[in-house]
């Protein structure tokens, strides 16, 4: 029985901590990656995020590079977005859009389905898609 439990408990990866952040966990640069840019193309699919599609500046690429640099830090991996643009003030930088209650649920429409597909450990994607959920509420602004 031990054995069993030894290679159930290998496969599972560890619960967060300093040394093993949600960055590690989720499996590193090129995993967060695969969700940022999952989470947009989910966004420019979905008939459920048709109006959050029309909000955001074609093409795509720079944002997505950008999200990904964002999700590197806020995930606990390298801090690629304040090295390159500064402080995320997220609310500030959302302001200039009119974000409501339907806006942020498009949003984590498309966050929760990238969630599911790229997060295999489910505590882990259950506790990331809280977090944005929290921060989607936050920028809410009208």
């Amino acid at each position: 029985m031990n054995k069993i439990l030894n290679k159930v408990n290998t496969k599972t990866p560890a619960h967060p901590t300093p040394e093993q952040t949600p960055y590690a966990i989720i499996g590193g640069e090129q995993q967060v990656r695969l969700l940022a840019n999952r989470f947009y193309d989910i966004m420019s699919t979905a008939p459920e995020a048709a109006e959050l599609y029309a909000i955001h500046p074609l093409p795509l690429d720079t944002i997505r590079q950008k999200f990904y640099e964002f999700l590197s830090g806020w995930l606990g991996g390298p801090a690629l977005f304040e090295q390159n643009y500064g402080h995320p003030r997220l609310r500030a930088r959302h302001l200039p859009f009119q974000v409501n209650e339907q806006l942020r649920d498009q949003w984590m429409f498309c966050m929760d389905q990238a969630l599911n597909e790229v997060v295999e450990h489910k505590l882990l994607r259950q506790g990331l898609s809280q977090s944005f959920g929290q921060l989607a509420s936050h920028m809410i602004n009208c």
